[in-house]
């Protein structure tokens, strides 16, 4: 008998809070378990699925349960906030009277718990999931209704108080960036036309940059392009998604501080950049350096905006789904862009350096904010501390730095 973490409270197997249900050829609409849980496939990042031929087969989730999915021991068991189809390779639960689940989404987001589950799992490397039938036998903490209402209510609270606190950092920065972007805009006017409104002149992309392939150098970290513009080495930020054992060998090109990194396949997603750390990068990045004293930070932010805005994928000869494909130099430099004076070029570029500060402090807030998330619901779905006598201003201490 395997109990899943101490607490003050009674336990039962979670086989008897947890029912299986395989409710399948449901009509609705696609959905999947994410690490903020179940959410619909229409409203992730379009570049992640795939389009599917036959979803008949695929399971009913509904709202307010709670699903299985591969490598969810990560993240903690997805709750669903939404009613949908996921993959028949999920398992999905339906909490019984005795569960509310308000508090054990929580309680399968606590820290310990995911340390527990991730001790039962089964396969290997990216095929680990977690063996149902051990997670059925497992003793879960179970409170009393009210103390499980309690318990909720206190987290939804402060959960809200502490993204309240994030979100207005991250909006300085939306504010800083808004500004940035506007002023290149009034310079190379609307980006569905080729020749800026300006009436500036327009030159192939690769009379701006020029393409540079360094060999790879040893004892670095992989550089990574991020969708929100920032080139770093990738041990910087998280590193979900990647494999890590991959940082620890040389691979594709070498990256210098200052070079403009565009990724041949999320570029139109926003992921350009100027290098901030050097490294080395795939060989699927185009790796820059300006031409005629051009300034990096300003052409990277101008090749990144102009892919938001859509301008670049007119000019791409494939694409994947919802997606452009930008690995071919050839037909990548051949695209017209913008000329901006270099006095232009580098005033812009000067405030997009001065920004990149702020932006440091606003990451590590954040991320303080997460541990404190998670150390927070784990000490309230344990019993660690009364709920009903704890102060939001101690328990939220640090993440307004």
């Amino acid at each position: 008998m395997t109990t899943l973490i101490s607490s003050p409270w009674a336990t039962q197997r979670a086989r008897f809070l947890f029912r299986r249900r395989d409710v399948r050829g449901v009509d609705a609409p696609l959905a999947s378990a994410t690490k903020d849980g179940v959410v619909l496939r229409s409203d992730l990042d379009f570049s992640v699925w795939n389009p599917e031929s036959n979803t008949s087969n695929y399971k009913l989730v509904e709202p307010d349960d709670f699903v299985i999915g591969l490598r969810s021991f990560q993240h903690g068991i997805a709750h669903s906030t939404v009613r949908g189809n996921v993959s028949p390779a999920y398992t999905v639960l339906r909490p019984t009277p005795s569960a509310n689940p308000r508090f054990y989404k929580y309680y399968f987001r606590s820290q310990l718990l995911i340390s527990q589950l991730a001790n039962i799992t089964q396969g290997i490397r990216q095929g680990q999931s977690i063996d149902i039938e051990a997670f059925q036998n497992l003793h879960v903490a179970v409170p009393s209704p009210q103390e499980q209402h309690r318990i909720a209510d206190f987290l939804d609270m402060e959960m809200a108080r502490i993204d309240h606190l994030v979100a207005r950092k991250r909006h300085l920065i939306a504010l800083l960036d808004e500004r940035i972007d506007s002023r290149i805009l009034e310079l190379v006017g609307a980006s569905e036309l080729v020749r800026p409104t300006s009436g500036s002149p327009v030159l192939p992309l690769r009379r701006l940059l020029s393409k540079v392939i360094r060999p790879a150098q040893a004892n670095l970290g992989v550089v990574t392009a991020y969708r929100d513009g920032q080139v770093t080495e990738r041990g910087t930020r998280r590193a979900d998604g990647y494999t890590l054992s991959a940082s620890t060998e040389p691979q594709g090109q070498f990256v210098k501080v200052g070079d403009v990194v565009v990724h041949g396949l999320d570029g139109f997603a926003g992921a350009i950049g100027t290098a901030e750390t050097k490294g080395n990068c795939s060989p699927v990045y185009h790796v820059c350096t300006p031409n005629h004293a051009g300034d990096s930070r300003f052409l990277a932010r101008l090749l990144r905006l102009l892919a938001l805005q859509g301008y670049l994928g007119n000019f791409a000869v494939s694409t994947r789904e919802r997606a452009v494909d930008f690995r071919n130099w050839d037909l990548f430099g051949r695209i017209p862009i913008p000329v901006v004076p270099l006095a232009e070029q580098r005033e812009i570029g000067e405030w997009i350096s001065k920004v990149r500060p702020i932006r440091r402090v606003v990451e590590q807030s954040t991320e303080l904010a997460a541990e404190r998330r998670h150390a927070l619901i784990t000490a309230a779905v344990t019993g660690q501390f009364d709920v009903s006598t704890a102060s939001g201003r101690n328990v939220t201490e640090g993440v307004t730095a």
